[in-house]
């Protein structure tokens, strides 16, 4: 459906993880009343309908994925098994009951718990900043006695993670500075660069608001059965020893990182 400006630069104002949500509304709005084009009064009468109706809005929780899932050319996997999993894990919890009991005041979309998976590091579904936030990753180990020093993989590296010294027949691997993206691994002519695990990093906490932060990162590379059993352990701990509404990282905050990871995710 065709917009005006004036609309679209309203729409465009709105949270980003609403928006896509608000232009569904505003072109639902615009049809019922027979319009052709979407203009700034469908935009504003819909505003009025949104914030009239939240709070039967709210389902409790949000969980989203690459939007170009199955087509990005970056992605390290197929996530979409993944989010299929962990849709049926967070429809088991009662996120409106738990909401209802914490909130004072009417339920907003904010109070939701969020969780985004995004299929490589570019993460542009912004899963540092969310409940919990998980980054399709690939782990490569370099074969030195295959290498034949070419720097193809240097050449695609956008993290300098991979060097060629003057006068060696093989790349230096700098293991710190990798993110785990893969793409030196399609680059490698020789097959000196392989696949040694792959699998999700997982960031807890993030948040943004009047004290933001960002997720902070597992010390460990999960596998998909890996990720489904720490969502469940953190959104049970979450609801079942919070008092009152917190996020998720004001939560792990008061209870302590390596409490929560010893404790809760047996991880240390």
């Amino acid at each position: 459906m065709e917009w005006s400006r004036e609309a679209s630069e309203a729409v465009s104002r709105a949270p980003f993880f609403v928006r896509k949500r608000i232009r569904k509304r505003v072109e639902e709005e615009a049809r019922r009343q027979g319009a052709g084009q979407v203009t700034l009064a469908h935009v504003r009468a819909t505003q009025q309908k949104y914030l009239q109706s939240m709070e039967h809005e709210v389902k409790g929780y949000r969980l989203e994925g690459c939007f170009g899932q199955g087509g990005c050319p970056n992605r390290t996997q197929d996530s979409a098994p993944l989010l299929d999993r962990l849709q049926r894990i967070l429809d088991e919890k009662d996120f409106p009951s738990f909401l209802k009991n914490h909130v004072e005041g009417p339920l907003k979309f904010h109070h939701e718990f969020r969780v985004v998976l995004a299929d490589c590091p570019n993460a542009c579904s912004r899963p540092q900043i969310v409940d919990i936030g998980i980054i399709g990753a690939v782990q490569p180990v370099l074969l030195s006695d295959a290498c034949t020093g070419c720097g193809a993989c240097a050449d695609v590296c956008q993290e300098d993670a991979l060097d060629v010294p003057s006068g060696e027949a093989a790349v230096t691997f700098l293991r710190e500075r990798c993110v785990l993206c893969g793409q030196c691994l399609s680059a490698c002519p020789s097959e000196a660069l392989r696949t040694h695990a792959a699998g999700y990093r997982v960031l807890l906490g993030g948040k943004l608001g009047r004290h933001p932060q960002l997720g902070r990162e597992l010390p460990v590379l999960l596998d998909e059965e890996g990720v489904a059993r720490v969502v469940d352990r953190c959104v049970d701990a979450y609801m079942q020893q919070t008092d009152g509404f917190l996020r998720f990282g004001e939560f792990l905050n008061r209870t302590g990182w390596e409490k929560f990871l010893g404790n809760t995710l047996g991880l240390t």
